[in-house]
């Protein structure tokens, strides 16, 4: 990147690359800045979140100073964000993205755990939205992969250190495990392949390394229905009824990620290559979920559960139905409720849930019931100790087979298949 001052680029436009890591990050770092072209795009601004002790002395900045060009900052006070500049977290302290503002905050520690890539990336992709680049470098544990599933939603891009690369693969290996990244490298090749991604989705100040793609005009609609049409016909799902803006932002990031030139290369593509049809559906699905999301009404659902299930006949059987379940969290998080309102009240009732969709993939990470560690940050301790047991080393952790059972999932989309009955 030019080493000459601050780049006067629009807030708005600046492509902001969120970088965390842990356990063995420092290598990963050095190759990472090392790799980046000297004439790097001056509208991207990196950000290291790293995880560090409280009392630790940091001299991150300094050491990555070393590695690159552009100017580095240890972030002690709000700063407004440049285009061309490095910025890096400091001990004890974690970052949010707020407007063209990065502020210094206080770590949190959500339910005794200290995440703060999640935290960070999160406020990232709500910030930047397609503007957003995730970085997961080598780490133990599993910081980093809520935020990817942000960033991913968000219409950003996210790219992840291959773990036979990493000094620690458990945060590549578990970003890796949400099937969500753009792209799996080393780190100094993730480096290259990020500059070359961003300059391709059209960002005018990016360093040249192929021609910018055309954008998906209305006059390209046709084009656009005959790319539904194959993924109808390679998955058996219809999108001609998503919405038009969706549609195109999530076909201009294949084009993007494959490095093609326009609309009608990518047609191709997709209709020679049926991986590529299987790729964009899980892309368009977006799948966004959590335990207990959205607290309101999960709270509002556990009064009304207490009213129903108290007027049921002993010995009767409770059968509830989660369309679009995802990757499962809010079907257990169902789950979870009716069973401890249940117990609570000692009522003599049954359980039976089906939870659907239309995605084969989120089915079958969702009847494993294995999720990453740092799912703890959205479950109480009490719930986390009586419905979960570790995983892995403590990496990850699994839904109790108790509450497991309960849960019947399947394939079914809504539009085409009928419903369940007797709910």
């Amino acid at each position: 990147m030019p080493p000459d001052g601050p780049q006067e680029i629009d807030a708005t436009r600046l492509t902001l690359v969120g970088i965390g890591t842990s356990a063995g990050g420092l290598a990963a770092l050095e190759a990472f800045f090392r790799g980046l072209p000297v004439d790097a795009c001056p509208a991207l601004g990196f950000v290291v979140v790293q995880h560090l002790s409280p009392d630790y002395k940091s001299i991150l900045s300094e050491l990555i100073q070393r590695w690159t060009t552009c100017p580095v900052h240890e972030v002690v006070a709000d700063v407004t964000l440049e285009g061309g500049h490095v910025y890096v977290t400091p001990p004890n302290r974690d970052l949010r993205i707020e407007g063209d503002l990065l502020r210094q905050v206080e770590a949190s520690a959500a339910r005794g755990q200290h995440l703060p890539i999640d935290s960070f990336l999160t406020s990232l992709a709500t910030a930047r939205r397609e503007h957003a680049v995730a970085v997961i470098l080598s780490g133990t544990g599993s910081d980093g992969t809520a935020g990817i599933r942000a960033i991913h939603q968000a219409g950003g891009l996210v790219f992840v250190q291959a773990p036979d690369s990493a000094d620690f693969p458990g945060m590549p290996q578990s970003a890796i495990a949400t099937d969500l990244a753009d792209q799996v490298l080393a780190s100094a090749e993730l480096a290259k392949a990020l500059i070359a991604a961003v300059h391709h989705r059209g960002d005018p100040d990016a360093a040249p390394a192929a021609p910018a793609p055309a954008p998906i005009a209305n006059g390209d609609d046709d084009t656009v229905r005959s790319i539904l049409a194959t993924i109808r016909q390679r998955t058996h799902h219809d999108f001609a009824s998503y919405k038009r803006n969706t549609i195109v932002r999530r076909i201009e990031r294949r084009i993007a990620t494959l490095r093609l030139p326009n609309l009608d290369a990518y047609r191709g593509v997709i209709d020679t290559d049926p991986h590529e049809a299987e790729v964009l559906f899980g892309d368009l699905l977006i799948g966004v979920t959590s335990f207990f999301r959205d607290r309101d009404a999960f709270d509002a659902l556990g009064i009304a559960a207490i009213h129903v299930l108290t007027h049921k006949p002993p010995g009767s059987t409770v059968r509830v139905w989660v369309p679009g379940c995802s990757n499962g969290a809010e079907a257990y998080s169902l789950a979870m409720l009716l069973t401890e309102v249940i117990s609570q009240r000692q009522l003599d009732l049954k359980i039976q849930l089906f939870a659907t969709d239309v995605d084969p993939s989120a089915i079958a990470i969702a009847r494993r019931g294995l999720y990453p560690a740092s799912i703890s940050a959205d479950l109480s301790p009490a719930r986390l100790a009586r419905f979960f047991s570790p995983a892995r080393e403590g990496e990850e952790v699994r839904i109790n087979s108790a509450i497991r059972e309960l849960i019947v999932f399947s394939e079914h989309d809504v539009v085409r298949d009928p419903p369940f009955s007797k709910l």
